[in-house]
């Protein structure tokens, strides 16, 4: 019923959100009699707050035409690839008429990014999209809106998404020969144990694992979202964020966890912080700071495009991740395509290198509760491992944003430099500097890499960091 409500209440305001957007712009247009109005610049940028906070946010799009690769502008194509009922593993495939540039974008590593499925859609990852671009292939999940999907096409569970996970990876290793895996924030989770149960049947895994922001382990450091989770039981997320689908969508009828809701409690973890941004949107317009009010906007058309999802996959996140932490006690169980039972077990994994990325002011996921994998992951090698805290960086900041691009970013493009396959005659120069492990401390050597093999952990300030040499290689 509350739905319902809420879809009824939207339809209500929506023709007032769009009476308010062109009393804004009349009030704007200077060539408007309004316009010449004592207050009319005030006037106009109430009624243009008002139109954003009543109007409808739609799906974004990634809107990357090119990204700059070494000064040569290089076109972005996006494709999907594979088009499942849930979601869609999109392709952003470069071109350039530059002989050299196009050369050097052959042999760049193949990249899976794992975007969160936890109410914002894949798009809130284009700064990691954009930045990924210059230096590799990129491949991102963009999970689907579980109202659009109709009941026909079945249930969507947690092993679903592990599934689909494995079945993305298999795509990009028949076709490149192997790939790494980037996951951010609550994919952090499932994507371990599809890695881990393909290294327990004895299948090839992601050459590295980077994970960022989530909740591996969330006994520790446990934040106002982990408390949540562990202070109501099963039947009370049941009973109060689960709703069905309205007639009006293709998925009428579907039990979700609806977008509003989730909206609304990301808004309440913060609510000084965002009534302090929309007060300054509307002074910014007051004074026509045009460039800070079209930040604002950016952000929050982000921010606020919410999409439903599935019951039985949130139900089932919560109770495996925040209330029972089946993942680190070894109790979780996968039921595979087949039909068949797994159980995951992390410490399979010997031969993916493993690189966690935490925030130090992250308030989402806690301090510590990323790191964890590596005490998880006992097959792979302490040289193969590395921990990352990005100093004064949010949760967001660890993948979006300045400190992302410039901190976070240098880091990760390293570690999978690092771990992709090259020529046996190729050299990796590092200089020694310290590199921190959730183990110990290990010094970074000079290595030469051997074929098939991945070379150890080498990571150095950005500032300090020589270029390593790329092995120009073939891709299917």
């Amino acid at each position: 019923m509350l739905y319902q409500i809420y879809e009824t209440q939207r339809s209500i305001m929506e023709p007032f959100a769009d009476l308010a957007e062109v009393t804004a712009k009349l009030f704007n247009n200077p060539l408007s009699p309004l316009g010449q109005l004592p207050m009319a610049q005030r006037i106009s940028a109430g009624y243009d707050l008002l139109h954003r906070l009543g109007k409808d946010y739609e799906k974004p799009t990634f809107g990357i035409p090119t990204v700059n690769v070494d000064g040569v502008e290089v076109a972005i194509y996006e494709r999907v690839e594979i088009d499942k009922p849930f979601c869609e593993l999109r392709r952003f495939k470069r071109f350039s008429d530059d002989t050299d540039t196009l050369a050097k974008l052959k042999g760049q590593p193949v990249v899976l990014i794992v975007a969160p499925l936890s109410g914002h859609y894949a798009t809130l990852l284009r700064d990691t999209v954009k930045t990924m671009l210059k230096d590799h292939k990129v491949y991102i999940t963009d999970w689907k809106n579980a109202r659009l999907v109709p009941l026909s096409e079945g249930e969507f569970h947690l092993d679903d998404y592990v599934n689909y996970v494995q079945e993305f990876i298999r795509y990009l290793q028949k076709n490149y020969g192997n790939c790494h895996v980037m996951s951010v924030c609550q994919p952090t989770v499932p994507v371990l144990a599809a890695v881990s149960l393909m290294a327990s049947r004895g299948e090839t895994t992601p050459l590295s694992m980077t994970m960022m922001g989530g909740p591996i382990d969330a006994t520790k450091s446990p934040t106002a979202v982990n408390n949540l989770a562990t202070q109501r039981s099963h039947s009370w997320f049941e009973n109060n964020v689960i709703y069905r689908v309205p007639d009006k969508f293709p998925g009428a009828g579907r039990r979700v966890y609806p977008g509003f809701l989730q909206h609304t409690g990301f808004v309440a973890m913060n609510p000084d912080r965002h009534a302090s941004s929309h007060y300054d949107y509307f002074r910014d317009l007051i004074k026509g700071d045009n460039e800070s009010a079209e930040a604002h906007r950016k952000f929050y058309d982000e921010y606020n495009a919410v999409l439903d999802m599935d019951a039985d996959y949130y139900l089932e996140t919560i109770n495996t991740v925040f209330q029972e932490f089946k993942l680190v006690n070894g109790t979780w169980d996968v039921k595979g395509t087949s039909g068949r039972t797994e159980r995951v077990k992390p410490q399979d994994i010997t031969t993916s290198g493993l690189l966690t990325v935490e925030g130090e002011l992250d308030d989402i996921s806690g301090s510590g509760q990323t790191a964890a994998a590596h005490d998880l992951c006992t097959g792979i090698p302490k040289t193969h491992q590395m921990h990352y805290e990005a100093k004064g960086a949010g949760h967001y900041g660890i993948f979006s944003g300045r400190r992302w691009r410039e901190m976070v970013y240098p880091v990760v493009k390293s570690f999978i430099l690092a771990h992709q396959p090259a020529k046996a005659t190729d050299v990796v120069k590092t200089s020694q500097v310290p590199v921190t492990s959730p183990a110990k401390t290990a010094t970074a050597k000079t290595v030469r890499a051997k074929k098939a093999a991945p070379a150890p952990v080498v990571v150095a300030p950005a500032a300090k960091r020589p270029a390593a040499k790329k092995a120009a290689r073939k891709t299917a």
